[in-house]
């Protein structure tokens, strides 16, 4: 029987380049999949599919089976959702458009919060900074905390986000869950909730509360849940993988692996040995298209 680790190392469907927000390019994070030995892999980054279409111009015969991916930020009047998208067609209208949208409020958070920084904190960013961070593909939170760092204004990344960053007073505007998940299912793809008991920040949904947070997003279409996730205790995976069996939903398997930019080692998951997988998994490395 294979180990714990070597179990989780086997899929791997959330994880970040430096498309968006993470530190590895898609190039370079094809080849730590290789050398990992992972036999299924998605890329979802932020918002744009450009390291999906990198990465499937690489692949060669033997290659691990890659599966197109996004990851979209959303809000509703009950709080944010990362809303996760599979095996849609990159080129569909629903797709182009809903990418778009999300591109435009992702610079006008970029650029709230860069003022806010400026106006609550004093700090001074050099304008030949500013049009660097927006000529990045997704530029966030991570990025304006690495040039808070280089430019002497926080000790960390870490410290960035949490003591400045996440302290501004900026109402950022994101789409809605329901635009998200019918945007994936116009593009021939499955939704899916990423991490689902966590919510803002530190928040911990449990329960009733992450029972009916599930039902109402099924009734846009979600059809799956990221059960098996590295932020996860046995007992929080547990929970999330008894609610995929209560409404017969598709599970999956991430990391959230960002390089540099998260303690997060790629291809941890909380995946047990292949007879322990729940049900969903097998049914979604099956239906989703690659």
């Amino acid at each position: 029987m294979m180990s714990d680790r070597s179990a989780q190392a086997i899929i791997d469907l959330h994880m970040h380049s430096t498309v968006s927000d993470g530190t590895d390019t898609p190039a370079g994070l094809l080849n730590r999949v290789r050398d990992l030995g992972l036999k299924y892999f998605a890329l979802t980054d932020h918002d744009d599919v450009k390291g999906s279409r990198m990465i499937r111009g690489l692949l060669k015969e033997g290659d691990p089976v890659f599966i197109t991916g996004c990851e979209f930020s959303c809000r509703d009047e009950e709080g944010k959702y990362h809303i996760l998208g599979y095996g849609f067609d990159p080129d569909s209208e629903a797709i182009r458009q809903i990418m778009d949208t999300c591109h435009r409020l992702r610079f006008d958070k970029v650029r709230g919060r860069m003022e806010m920084l400026q106006k609550e904190f004093g700090f001074h960013f050099p304008s030949e900074e500013i049009d660097a961070l927006y000529a990045l593909d997704n530029p966030g939170k991570p990025h304006i905390g690495n040039l808070m760092v280089k430019l002497g204004y926080a000790k960390s990344i870490n410290d960035a986000i949490a003591n400045f960053i996440g302290k501004v007073h900026y109402r950022s505007m994101y789409i809605r869950p329901e635009e998200a998940i019918s945007s994936i299912l116009a593009g021939g793809g499955i939704p899916v909730l990423a991490h689902p008991s966590y919510g803002s920040g530190d928040e911990l949904i449990l329960g009733e509360e992450m029972d009916e947070r599930v039902q109402k997003l099924i009734s846009f279409g979600l059809q799956g849940i990221e059960a098996y996730y590295s932020g996860f205790t046995a007992r929080l995976r547990q929970a999330n993988l008894d609610l995929a069996a209560k409404y017969s939903l598709y599970v999956t398997a991430g990391s959230d692996y960002h390089g540099k930019n998260k303690m997060v080692v790629l291809g941890d998951t909380g995946l047990p040995d292949y007879s322990e997988w729940a049900e969903g998994l097998y049914r979604f490395l099956n239906d989703v298209r690659q």
